[in-house]
């Protein structure tokens, strides 16, 4: 991965977040938790059949009618470098309604799930802003503010926010102020 910024506890880099070494990377999955396109099919992919089987034992016991948005599941990373996925919904942008909590809500309650767990690294990728259509610079600040909010209060974990090109780490960077 390639790094564009690196603070004392986040970093923003750009690269492949299934290669991501750590505890735990989270997922920009669909309500269904079954797979999808963008990262969420990367993931399954790079994680293999057994993920998929984690999912749908997922959705039989906790989620029957699938991960509400804003909400986090968490499975084994299986044949990925990180040992754990959480996977998490974001919102679709919608013009009329403002849902920048319930993207805050992905972050929060990933980050939430993190310290809980005693992960001390944790990568994520720009929820929402590929097919669901939140604008980047509008997701960036609401990341960073979330980031400013919650990881001082989470001892010993750092965050990657690892974004797929150099154009959209930057855009992340100029939108974050940092």
């Amino acid at each position: 991965m390639k790094i564009h910024w690196q603070g004392e506890r986040l970093s923003v880099a750009e690269g492949d977040i299934t290669r991501f070494d750590g505890d735990a990377i989270v997922n920009a999955a669909n309500q269904s938790l079954l797979g999808g396109g963008g990262v969420d099919g990367a993931i399954h992919r790079a994680a293999g059949p057994a993920l998929l089987e984690a999912c749908k034992e997922l959705r039989d016991k906790a989620w029957p009618d699938g991960l509400p948005v804003g909400q986090v599941a968490v499975t084994p990373g299986f044949r990925l470098a990180a040992n754990h996925v959480i996977h998490t919904v974001g919102p679709v942008h919608a013009k009329s309604e403002d849902r920048s909590q319930q993207l805050a809500d992905c972050y929060r309650h990933a980050l939430d799930v993190a310290a809980e767990r005693g992960f001390s690294r944790l990568a994520f990728p720009a929820i929402s802003t590929g097919i669901y259509g939140y604008p980047p610079a509008a997701a960036a600040a609401i990341v960073s503010d979330v980031m400013r909010e919650r990881l001082p209060n989470i001892p010993g974990l750092e965050v990657t926010l690892v974004f797929f090109s150099a154009a959209d780490a930057e855009t992340f960077l100029r939108a974050a102020n940092l």
